[in-house]
């Protein structure tokens, strides 16, 4: 079939698989094209087929040279549909380990799920043994709690009172208001509940029973703080509260695996271009502004070079991790410069539907939402009759 991009509001419900294979091969090639990282041997990613998790998962295997399982939810193609980029990018990365000579396995199922926790402690019992590193990287706006059958939504809301403040249509560069009402108490309950650390807990916990951690393993999460522009309706929003649960957690799990010398970390990484990032009003439009003056100054990154950083200069440089004063991981150093959030601020106080193709990197921005996906990726025919059913190898 002749595979195109298919929107609606901020989700793209096609995929196009060589693209994606495109995207992937060019995040491996970034990692081959930097200095070894002297890192973990057998890692487990939960999480695995896009963002921070896949960008992790090839740092670990193309610049350490580790094996990896990755978790994620099966999104195969039918008749009618393709597959998710996550498929797609799965099944490029798979192909690609398998030709450099690593061990790389999949498991397919909701990371939420006992079923899916217990497949994958037998799998890294059979094939690897133990893991020195663990990645939580689940982004997700709904979980089943798998004791009760409860489902819970997150929110992307204030708390308090209203928030009114400047909004983008990345598509057509429409810069409105946009006004969001506080969250109840039972919405930030469940934003906790999808987004904090409960899940990341229960993970670890079983996988330290069946004794697949190893001694000194490290495990991380992902978060994120942001500028003033951004705080109301995150960091000091519902999600904010997640966060606090995800950071609370770490500090639980530092003292519970401190007997083997085991430590957890919550990266704060910068802000992206993600499908969850596009979900959350006001922040593509200060995405847009972020990665005009971040690329004019030449510190721009995308998920595949922070993660590189985050192993080669935060967890395994050699000398000691180094945390803030909340114990945190930060890769968002960069974006939080001073002069950077000035000339932001700036740009903030300045854009309008009419100049917002001249102030930001709204078209940056756009781009980058298509190649999610596996569109707008240099070197693709996009013209081609293309087969979109592509399977996983090594799946459990």
């Amino acid at each position: 079939m002749i595979i195109k991009p298919r929107t609606r509001g901020f989700i793209c419900t096609t995929s196009h698989p060589a693209g994606c294979e495109a995207q992937v091969q060019e995040q491996i090639s970034y990692v081959k094209s930097k200095p070894a990282v002297k890192g973990p041997r057998n890692v487990l990613v939960i999480g695995a087929s896009t963002g921070y998790g896949l960008a992790a998962r090839i740092v670990a295997a193309f610049g350490a040279g580790a094996n990896t399982v990755g978790v994620y939810r099966p999104s195969k193609s039918t008749p009618t549909r393709t597959a998710s980029a996550g498929w797609y990018n799965s099944a490029a990365f798979e192909k690609a380990a398998e030709a450099a000579g690593l061990k790389s396995f999949s498991v397919t199922g909701d990371a939420f799920a006992e079923d899916t926790k217990s497949r994958t402690i037998e799998l890294i019992k059979q094939e690897l043994g133990q893991v020195d590193m663990v990645i939580y990287s689940v982004a997700t706006a709904r979980k089943t709690n798998p004791a009760t059958g409860e489902a819970f939504n997150s929110v992307l809301k204030p708390i308090g009172q209203p928030y009114t403040n400047k909004t983008v249509d990345f598509h057509n560069g429409t810069v409105t208001e946009v006004s969001l009402e506080p969250a109840t108490d039972e919405e930030i309950q469940a934003t906790v509940e999808v987004m904090g650390g409960s899940d990341w807990q229960d993970w670890m916990d079983q996988l330290e029973s069946a004794g697949v951690l190893a001694d000194g393993v490290i495990t991380l999460a992902y978060s994120y703080i942001g500028p003033a522009i951004t705080q109301a309706i995150y960091r000091d929003g519902s999600i904010g509260q997640a966060k606090e649960h995800l950071e609370a957690t770490a500090r639980r799990m530092n003292q519970q695996f401190a007997a083997k010398n085991g430590h957890a970390y919550v990266v704060v990484g910068k802000a992206l271009v993600t499908q969850s990032s596009s979900a959350i009003p006001i922040v593509p439009l200060y995405i847009s502004a972020l990665y005009k003056v971040m690329k004019e100054k030449g510190i721009h990154e995308g998920t595949i070079e922070q993660m590189y950083r985050l192993f080669a200069e935060r967890l395994y440089s050699g000398g000691e991790v180094p945390v803030d004063e909340q114990d945190r991981i930060r890769i968002d150093d960069w974006e939080m410069r001073e002069d950077v959030q000035q000339e932001v601020e700036d740009i903030w106080n300045s854009v309008t539907t009419e100049n917002i193709w001249q102030l930001t990197d709204l078209e940056g921005y756009r781009k980058e939402f298509f190649q999610l996906f596996g569109f707008e990726t240099t070197g693709v025919d996009y013209e081609a009759d293309t087969d979109p059913e592509i399977e996983v190898p090594h799946q459990f």
